[in-house]
């Protein structure tokens, strides 16, 4: 399906609301899209919907809405208006070439785990994004290699999160690390944190700002207050990316590699591993 435009999707959404969770992915340049979308549908999500600019040249098959997302208020634009369009559904966002990984996901589908959260009385699952980067530059200038990817098995930590009057938030944290802590000259301080709430129900009156957090504070939150909730992981090759992109750090970064670099094995067991995510009380 090809929408000329985000109006006609959501029209679309509220005839025809799908059964399942739906996946929206922002697709900022040709990398790696064909394995986003196949990495979401093999997760279960009942659609798989693509964004990206009219004049950009995608597989014909795929679901696609024309719509600019190279802004910083595009995400929020698109996450709104879905939301209001298929209240009570759960909701993913991604870009292209990011990869969600959840508690038992090479067995367990997507909608399981948003029935195990809704049980536990919870309508958001915290994401963490784990920056990928290729083993070697040379073969890769991108940094984008799905066979020769790595991450890193430590240098994260968190802070407390607080509001305007510096009163400290509950059950709320930013967390760092990654590319974006070890080249952190390289990145905006406003863009340097690794949570993301990217998986959640829509409910009316929910709406994402500008900061890519919610108007509901619990939406927000890392666990419910009696017990550790489950969360997951976006593993990302976005951040490395735009380094090697970026003219200020394109020429400056010979290479992502440090002592605490492993590769990547694709499994859910290896972030468990290195406390990337946790099942919560799911098993």
């Amino acid at each position: 399906m090809h929408y000329l435009n985000l109006p006609a999707l959501i029209n679309d959404l509220k005839r025809s609301p799908p059964a399942g969770p739906i996946a929206l992915v922002l697709v900022e340049d040709d990398i790696e899209v064909q394995s986003t979308i196949t990495h979401l549908q093999k997760a279960g999500f009942a659609r798989v919907i693509t964004f990206a600019p009219s004049d950009m040249a995608l597989p014909e098959d795929i679901d696609r809405v024309d719509h600019p997302v190279l802004t910083d208020a595009a995400l929020p634009e698109i996450v709104n208006a879905v939301m209001a369009a298929v209240p009570d559904i759960w909701l993913h966002y991604c870009y292209n070439a990011e990869y969600l990984f959840y508690p038992f996901c090479e067995h367990r589908r997507v909608g399981e785990m948003t029935t195990f959260a809704m049980e536990e009385r919870r309508d958001s699952i915290l994401t963490y994004v784990v920056d990928l980067y290729a083993g070697d530059l040379r073969n890769a200038p991108l940094a984008v290699a799905r066979d020769d990817a790595f991450l890193d098995r430590s240098g994260y930590y968190a802070l407390a999160r607080t509001n305007e009057t510096g009163a400290v938030l509950e059950r709320q944290m930013d967390f760092y690390g990654g590319l974006r802590w070890r080249f952190e000259e390289h990145v905006p301080y406003h863009r340097r944190r690794i949570d993301r709430v990217s998986l959640f129900r829509a409910v009316p009156g929910l709406k994402m700002l500008p900061d890519r957090l919610f108007n509901v504070p619990e939406y927000n939150t890392f666990a419910c207050p009696w017990h550790n909730n489950l969360t997951a992981a976006v593993c990302s090759f976005r951040t490395a990316k735009a380094l090697k992109r970026n003219p200020g750090s394109r020429y400056q970064i010979e290479s992502f590699h440090w002592q605490n670099s492993v590769r990547f094995n694709w499994q859910s067991q290896q972030l468990f591993d290195l406390g990337l995510m946790e099942p919560g009380q799911w098993f």
